[in-house]
């Protein structure tokens, strides 16, 4: 059969690897859309992890909410025009509870109630001052103090963080919180606040768990920083040579190293979507704890909620870690952009300023003075605040307080939800897309309770030595780019898939959301990857004349 033609030459695409994954993908979009306006296929873009469902209930609560907030304004002065007034404090927690007696059958009424209580019963809040706060941030009304987070707020998300993160399990001690633009806020944040803080310095040595979220390989490139990267890599295999995607104790080891200030990792990974282990867990507390004490640890565990009983190094390592939650996933909503940064109260980012030269405390208290008579009490989370709005502008940092509202409408529909059943739907389809994906490939998908199944990762070189053995490999990557498949893909079926070798996993992958497109969707990739697979094992036959 051969191999069919394709547009895209090979210096295009050895150019066009050097390139992010999600740089790449706009070409390979704008050939697969090209592909559908000229045939009967349908453009599938599974190169991103935007998902393609919501949480309808905590949404129908903050609408009906914002019912209630613009009532309070209006009660407050006589509309005119729609110019109205602000929420009163006094007396709103009952007419709050007059509000959803006379909407109880309301979409999002039932949620609004047991929030009420769940303030009332597990926090032991004030009634007025609890309404209040929610009347006020639904409408966004005033700025948000604390700049870090609502006081009524933090409590609960803090609650939903301990839940998910940490097994569910009792912390010593609390977390403090600081409510961001999702996740990619908070990882430029703590990348500034880092070098700010002098707790890092341009030509650091860092440390990165890989594969990996292509941003965290690109932004220590960066001018500004120039940091040297060592690489621990998910070299975990089965008996059978399958990934693991695991890591073996000699790659955790290189963490043994003092230089390596921080370690950054995304838990679960991405893209090949696997939790540490319990083990990996195990090892590495052992190493900060007896090798590498003053070790910094950053970890994105925006995918934790994908996996039962999943740990967070944030439960396990707690002192050293700051860990980076996002809601966007979960809970459907990227375009809220809602996360939250925890840091222990007691941690080492505080102990480390402290141990600063004097000089170097000198230039910080100069560069906080402004926020405060005492800058050097001042927490590491509490400037990262101030940095966020360099310092200057402290006094109007933190998340809109709508954002709030709804990122705590969230976590008490998850806290609420004692049968984890809204999880479960969501597991249960991610996990019947992977196996859609697999059922049509030549490989059989590894049972792995570790694995969230919100992306695959799929190993096309190791697919083909398995398959077809080493011969055939290693024709494979003389006569074609790594890149190759993913080009066929988007010309040939309009399929956009991503480079796994992007986000330093191995060279010859590619990367699937199994979130963003129709279920029955991941058949058709499934197939279209193998239809190609079969294209080069034909090609290679005609060439090589073996059978």
């Amino acid at each position: 059969m051969g191999l069919s033609y394709i547009k895209t030459t090979v210096a295009e695409q050895r150019a066009l690897q050097k390139l992010s994954p999600f740089e790449l993908k706009d070409t390979l979009i704008s050939l697969a859309q090209n592909t559908a306006q000229k045939s009967i296929e349908v453009m599938l873009n599974a190169g991103r992890g935007n998902p393609n469902w919501t949480a309808a209930t905590p949404r129908e609560a903050f609408f009906l909410l914002g019912q209630f907030g613009i009532a309070e304004c209006r009660r407050n002065m006589p509309e005119e025009h729609g110019f109205t007034g602000v929420p009163e404090k006094s007396g709103i927690a009952d007419r709050f509870k007059s509000f959803l007696a006379l909407h109880k059958n309301a979409p999002g009424a039932a949620l609004l109630q047991q929030a009420y209580l769940y303030g009332q019963n597990v926090h032991q809040f004030n009634d007025d001052a609890f309404v209040f706060e929610l009347a006020e941030s639904v409408i966004g009304n005033e700025y948000p103090v604390p700049g870090r987070m609502l006081a009524h707020m933090e409590p609960i998300v803090h609650d939903y963080i301990v839940q998910e993160m940490c097994g569910g399990e009792k912390q010593k001690g609390k977390f403090d919180l600081f409510a961001v633009e999702g996740g990619t806020a908070a990882m430029c944040y703590i990348f500034d606040s880092l070098m700010q803080n002098k707790l890092l310095k341009q030509g650091s040595k860092i440390a990165l768990m890989v594969p990996v979220f292509t941003p965290y390989l690109e932004i220590p490139e960066l001018d500004r920083y120039q940091f040297e990267v060592v690489y621990i890599n998910a070299k975990g295999e089965t008996k059978e040579g399958r990934h693991t995607w695991q890591y073996p104790d000699e790659e955790l080891e290189k963490l043994k190293d003092p230089g390596i200030k921080v370690l950054f990792c995304v838990n679960p990974s991405n893209p090949p979507s696997r939790a540490l282990a319990p083990d990996a867990l195990d090892k590495l507390s052992k190493i900060v704890k007896k090798d590498n004490p003053h070790l910094m640890i950053v970890t994105d565990d925006v995918y934790g909620t994908f996996v039962n009983g999943f740990q967070s190094l944030l439960a396990k390592i707690p002192y050293n870690t700051i860990c980076v939650y996002s809601f966007s996933k979960y809970f459907g909503c990227t375009g809220w952009r809602l996360g939250v940064i925890a840091i222990h109260e007691d941690n080492i980012f505080d102990e480390q300023i402290a141990a600063l030269p004097a000089t170097a405390k000198k230039d910080l208290a100069k560069r906080y003075s402004t926020t405060t008579l005492h800058p050097e009490k001042m927490k590491f989370i509490d400037r990262m605040v101030a940095d966020s709005r360099q310092v200057a502008l402290n006094h109007t940092a933190g998340l809109s307080l709508p954002q709030q509202t709804q990122m705590t409408l969230f976590s008490l529909f998850a806290l609420l939800d004692k049968e984890n059943n809204y999880k479960q739907v969501a597991q249960t389809l991610v996990h019947k897309r992977l196996k859609l994906l697999w059922d049509k490939l030549e490989q059989q998908q590894l049972e792995d309770p570790l694995n969230t199944g919100y992306y695959s990762e799929i190993d096309i070189a190791s697919w083909a030595s398995k398959i077809y053995g080493d011969d055939f490999l290693k024709w494979l990557q003389k006569k074609m780019q790594p890149t190759d498949i993913l080009f066929r893909l988007a010309e040939k079926t309009a399929i956009v898939l991503l480079n796994g070798g992007g986000f330093a996993g191995p060279e010859w992958s590619v990367r699937v959301s199994l979130a963003n497109l129709p279920t029955d969707a991941y058949t058709l990739i499934g197939e279209s990857l193998t239809e190609i697979m079969h294209e080069y094992v034909s090609a290679y036959k005609e060439e090589t004349g073996k059978k």
